[in-house]
């Protein structure tokens, strides 16, 4: 029994042993001899992306309550940024070409230029028509399942070239994923394309393999197609193109057509993008399609929208939160948003910036993985749009004068953009006063971007406070200020 003992403890010293072997020492990070350079942006002057000195590191190992601060710990990471962008339609395209060559240049160097610019990375189309195109069309001009007549040729006059330009303007890389508003009327129930309907179960089979046909030629235009979602708001009936899904019809589409589909199709490497729809019922479509794991193993993330505000209330950030803590294998990614309800005077209003400061920081920070704004670009009118639902886009062209408006969305997205890049890994991060909102990054090349947000009446001085040393700042009235540590 003596000799059992002793083998036993022998044992577990061994595997002790082990253990204490294979154990990796934990990352030890410090802001000593560190500088800080912020970036800020605010209210009621012309800072946009500007320079605002550089900030030091003092000791200060234990602050008061009466400090404000922002906590920032790069020993905890999270999830990994693949890209921030927005969406290349019909209408953007269509509005570039109406600008002069010059402002043409200008524009794409804004958007994609990694040092002028604030460097997209990140980008979505429309398979089909939407609403931001100019009338409804369709790649096909018969009632055939075999879709012989398929044909992108209508993307080639202005979309397929902007795409081109738009990626040679990215350094020649963007990740890029589409999406479908609606099949072909003929699949549909309601023989439209417009009003929500449904896709006939005969037709299921011939609207999965229209996806491996879009995708086919899409890149043999030479643009890559890296990812794809079901269906845009698969729950909206609209004026525009749309098409209505359950959780289950989507689920079994999924299941039973598109996912063995893109995988005959050799696609299994596409990213397959489920609901793409607001944040309201996020956690319940998420759960009724990934809890089936026939289904789950297609499914690379869960898209969603901003939208949920149409009924009065507030950004639903809590469901995104619940979502990834629920399925942490699974991707977030923010695949639309945009301030609706287009007023020309309005550009200069500052809130337009805000909701995209505030969906930004809560995104992230809840885990989201990629963040997708809808046009880059639109016109004066907030289109061209074919059922008159015009909106805000962060840059806006006056084809009257040639003139490129900016307004503070797109510099908004620029404190996150230009200076948080793929492959960077979110980490800890935390004011100590809700009136500071902050998410925080550390890049591949080992520099830290703070991004912290002031949407109060109030100035805030705080510190930045990282493993015992703080560097002491001021958030202006309304301000989005990026704090690069290195």
């Amino acid at each position: 029994m003596m000799k059992q003992v002793l083998f036993l403890a022998g044992c577990v010293c061994f595997s002790a042993g082990v253990l204490a072997q294979s154990a990796k020492p934990k990352m030890l990070y410090s802001a000593a001899n560190k500088t800080v350079k912020v970036y800020v942006t605010e209210k009621g002057s012309d800072k946009r992306l500007a320079p605002a000195g550089t900030l030091t590191f003092t000791d200060n190992p234990q602050p008061p309550e009466t400090e404000t601060l922002v906590f920032v710990d790069p020993t905890k990471t999270f999830q990994t940024m693949l890209g921030i962008g927005g969406a290349l339609t019909d209408a953007v395209a269509e509005t570039f070409y109406k600008l002069p060559k010059d402002k043409q240049k200008e524009f794409l160097a804004a958007y994609y230029d990694k040092n002028i610019g604030i460097g997209y990375t990140l980008a979505r189309t429309n398979i089909q028509s939407c609403d931001f195109s100019s009338g409804s069309y369709s790649y096909v001009s018969d009632n055939s399942k075999d879709l012989h007549t398929f044909d992108i040729g209508h993307d080639r006059k202005y979309r397929i070239p902007f795409i081109k330009e738009a990626t040679k303007a990215a350094g020649g890389k963007l990740t890029m994923f589409v999406s479908p508003w609606s099949p072909p009327a003929f699949m549909k129930d309601n023989n439209d394309v417009l009003h929500g309907g449904k896709l006939k179960n005969e037709y299921a089979q011939s609207w999965a393999n229209f996806y491996v046909k879009f995708i086919k030629a899409y890149e043999k235009e030479g643009i890559p197609v890296w990812g794809l979602s079901v269906q845009n708001e698969p729950m909206a009936t609209q004026t525009w193109e749309s098409c209505k899904y359950t959780a289950e019809e989507e689920r079994d589409f999924v299941k039973n057509y598109l996912g063995p589909t893109l995988a005959k199709g050799g696609m299994s490497a596409k990213k397959l993008i489920v609901w793409d729809h607001n944040r309201d019922l996020l956690y319940q479509r998420a759960s009724t399609i990934l809890e089936d794991p026939a289904a789950a193993k297609y499914i690379w993330g869960i898209g969603f929208h901003w939208y949920e505000t149409w009924t009065g209330a507030g950004q639903n950030f809590e469901n995104t939160r619940l979502t990834h803590a629920t399925f942490p294998d699974k991707n977030l990614i923010f695949t639309e948003g945009c301030v609706e309800k287009f007023d020309f005077n309005r550009l200069g209003d500052w809130a337009l910036g805000e909701r995209y400061g505030l969906s930004m920081m809560n995104d992230f920070n809840a885990g989201t993985v990629g963040w997708t704004d809808w046009n880059i670009l639109l016109d004066e009118k907030g289109g061209p749009n074919h059922v008159g639902n015009f909106c805000f886009a962060p840059v806006h062209a006056d084809t009257r004068t040639g003139e490129l408006i900016y307004t503070n969305s797109y510099y908004y997205m620029g404190h996150f953009s230009k200076f948080i890049h793929p492959g960077a890994k979110r980490i800890a991060s935390a004011a100590s006063r809700d009136k500071l909102l902050s998410t925080a990054y550390i890049n591949p090349d080992g520099k830290l971007a703070v991004v912290v947000m002031n949407r109060t009446d109030e100035k805030i001085d705080y510190s930045l406070w990282i493993k015992g040393k703080a560097a002491k700042t001021t958030a202006e009235p309304h301000s989005i200020a990026t704090l690069i540590v290195q």
